[in-house]
């Protein structure tokens, strides 16, 4: 895997940035960028570490270098779960690599046997597994729909056929198709075929 890396200002980071910054790996997963009444302009960044998931907020002045790095990305398919690690395939390689879900950019719950994700390397080191923003589930448990109830009406409670529960509008009945968001677990709309989603 190849990758390499440069210098750039601290007003340069946006969300998505991998970063080295005191002897770790960062993912950007937030900026702000801040005028103060006195003194210089910085950057309010919050960041997560990419190997354990923890979080940290910092500040960078305009004139503070920071080392960007750039990653190669990979695309690769999920095979199976094996107790609470995951193994994928590259498509055009073949080669196998089995990966903890801590790497993952959402919930494991999300992954659906031959789904693609992608994964980023740092000098052959699986950095961070992300999942497509979307995913099509079928609703496996919910209210019943009652008469004169609109999509206005306030939503209710349904289990997913992947064990999550998510809000969805009172007229979604059992086993119907669903699209959600997989970051926050939020319901987007009913699936209909030939819908395109968002990776």
């Amino acid at each position: 895997m190849t990758w390499f890396s440069m210098k750039v200002s601290g007003n340069a980071l946006r969300p998505g940035n991998i970063i080295s910054h005191q002897n770790r790996i960062w993912a950007v997963v937030n900026t702000q960028h801040t005028q103060p009444g006195k003194g210089g302009a910085y950057m309010c960044v919050v960041l997560r570490d990419v190997r354990d998931g923890t979080k940290k907020d910092e500040r960078f002045r305009a004139a503070e270098d920071v080392e960007r790095l750039f990653i190669d990305e990979s695309e690769y398919n999920f095979l199976y779960q094996d107790g609470t690690h995951y193994t994928f395939m590259n498509p055009e390689t073949y080669d196998q690599i089995t990966l903890d879900p801590a790497l993952f950019s959402v919930s494991a719950d999300f992954l659906q046997p031959g789904m693609m994700v992608k994964v980023g390397f740092y000098d052959s080191e699986p950095l961070f597994v992300t999942l497509p923003a979307q995913v099509v589930l079928e609703v496996e448990e919910a209210d019943p729909v009652v008469k004169g109830q609109t999509a206005a009406s306030s939503y209710k409670p349904a289990r997913l056929t992947n064990g999550l529960r998510v809000m969805v509008p009172p007229y979604i009945e059992v086993g119907v198709q669903i699209v959600v968001n997989t970051e926050d677990s939020s319901y987007v709309e009913r699936y209909k075929e030939g819908d395109k989603l968002r990776f």
